[in-house]
């Protein structure tokens, strides 16, 4: 068994995965993602994006292959300690908002925090602030069925923010927002990633989602076809130059 390279918080190696129904979800992918980056996962509908996520953060085993944390070997873990993994390290962002009915807002976001025993003040403090920066504090007491598809999504990425999580996980995390939303969460997203050193993977269809990441990995057909290189950009420029590598 070969060792993950020492720079690469997630390694992937050869990952094979086969859906309930026979059909494949990925052939051969291997992927390394250095520790603070953000890294696209980019692909039309259908090519192995969200079983790549799921695969990397331990949701689901893989049927071969290795998949690495920290040179800690996932996939050879029980079912209880990826469960411990992913509630103590990583953090989710689904592409629907999934959130607690019974809980409001700030319950919601502060949830993750208060199962890994943080007091409930200091969880609060903390969802609060997430929430704030998304532009919904003031709606920290309403129930999920008092808001709207846009804030609950807020709401989720609050939630996966909050206990600063050393690899967060986004699946198609703006698929609910408006066009116009959608720039300011993605940016407060990678902002918080950056600042917080926190390592994204990124599964995206939209190109301009992907241009926010340092690098994307593409899939078609649950393999990996291409990386593409983007450059370091000032706030004010784009990501319109980019070079790739096949």
């Amino acid at each position: 068994m070969e060792a993950p390279p020492d720079n690469d918080v997630l390694w992937a190696r050869a990952l094979h995965f086969q859906h309930s129904d026979g059909s494949p979800g990925l052939s051969g992918v291997s992927l390394g993602v250095r520790e603070g980056e953000i890294v696209a996962v980019g692909g039309p509908r259908g090519s192995g994006k969200t079983t790549l996520l799921r695969c990397l953060s331990g949701l689901v085993p893989v049927r071969r292959g290795e998949v690495w944390f920290n040179s800690v070997p996932v996939h050879t873990m029980g079912p209880m300690t990826r469960e411990r993994l992913r509630r103590d390290r990583f953090g989710w962002i689904d592409p629907a908002p999934v959130l607690v009915p019974e809980l409001n807002a700030w319950e919601n976001a502060a949830l993750p925090l208060m199962l890994r025993g943080t007091s409930r003040r200091r969880a609060k403090t903390a969802a609060l602030e997430w929430l704030e920066r998304l532009d919904i504090g003031d709606k920290s007491r309403l129930r999920p069925h008092a808001m709207k598809q846009a804030e609950r999504q807020r709401v989720s990425i609050a939630r996966a923010l909050a206990p600063a999580p050393t690899v967060l996980f986004a699946d198609e995390p703006t698929a609910p927002l408006h066009r116009a939303d959608r720039a300011h969460v993605l940016r407060t997203l990678t902002t918080a990633a950056r600042s917080h050193g926190i390592t994204v993977v990124l599964a995206t269809h939209d190109a301009q989602t992907a241009a926010l990441a340092d690098r994307t990995v593409s899939l078609l057909d649950g393999r990996r076809v291409k990386t593409v290189h983007l450059p370091p950009v000032t706030e004010t420029e784009g990501r319109a130059a980019c070079s790739l590598s096949v």
